[in-house]
């Protein structure tokens, strides 16, 4: 049976979509199949990290929540190579990245549960492992909906003052959702921090395990989103930290 992972963050700039991405393709090369669904869809992003430009005969999310274009015909193939020979695959629903469709999208809106019962769809048809929702940020109904019905939801922050502060009503939200599992991410962790000592304020914090404390990369920096640093940079610690919440992820949730 398909595992829904949703990926959240209170505020945006937290390196969600970045996650996403990386986790998707670690989850990937253990051979599974896994679909990222683009719900952020005021400011897609996804996409970019897999190097992919829909063009204008390729459907989007927005195509299925706007019409009645189904589902399957909005994902698309973007696995790298690495993940080809390790016999897993990457779908990605992406968001439409044209200013006329967002403001559209954004004034008129959709039918959020169109949404829930696409990712059902989508995980049905192409006999999917694994859903990665990365969601749009902060408090509404979509995020609600999706948080809902997910199997396991990561709230990814930074270690300052806002973050920490919005972040709580975010896992209050979530636990009284009743969703299975929640794993708290630290991302963009200064190497001048104490490393025990954030870990023990999230944990009082908030009373939810810790998926991973994912250091402030420099190569990440460089790569600018232009490609996924847990097949570029295998070894460095935040890519070394994005595996072992996969493999935390397939012992205790998947």
């Amino acid at each position: 049976m398909v595992k829904i992972l949703a990926i959240h963050s209170f505020r945006g700039g937290t390196g969600k979509s970045n996650l996403a991405a990386n986790l998707a393709t670690v989850l990937a090369m253990g051979g599974r199949r896994v679909a990222i669904v683009d719900t952020d869809l005021a400011s897609p992003g996804v996409h970019v990290l897999f190097g992919f430009a829909p063009t204008a005969e390729q459907h989007t999310l927005n195509d299925h929540l706007e019409g009645a274009v189904p589902i399957r015909h909005c994902a698309h193939d973007v696995s790298p190579a690495e993940v080809k020979q390790a016999r897993g695959q990457i779908w990605l629903v992406p968001g439409a990245m044209s200013s006329d469709r967002i403001a559209r999208l954004l004034r008129e809106g959709y039918e959020v549960e169109k949404l829930n019962d696409a990712l059902f769809e989508l995980a049905e048809v192409l006999k999917l492992d694994v859903v990665i929702v990365d969601t749009h940020p902060g408090i509404n109904e979509e995020t609600l909906l999706s948080t809902a019905i997910a199997d396991c939801l990561m709230m990814v922050m930074r270690p300052d003052g806002q973050d920490y502060l919005g972040t709580a009503v975010a896992v209050e939200v979530a636990q009284r959702l009743d969703v299975p599992a929640i794993r708290m991410v630290v991302n963009k962790l200064p190497s001048y921090f104490d490393v025990e000592q954030v870990k023990e304020r999230v944990i009082s914090s908030y009373q939810v395990p810790i998926g991973a404390l994912l250091p402030l990369c420099d190569e990440l920096l460089t790569l600018a989103s232009g490609g996924l640093a847990v097949l570029r940079y295998p070894e460095h610690p935040w890519s070394l930290g994005v595996q072992q919440l996969a493999g935390d992820l397939t012992a205790s949730v998947l």
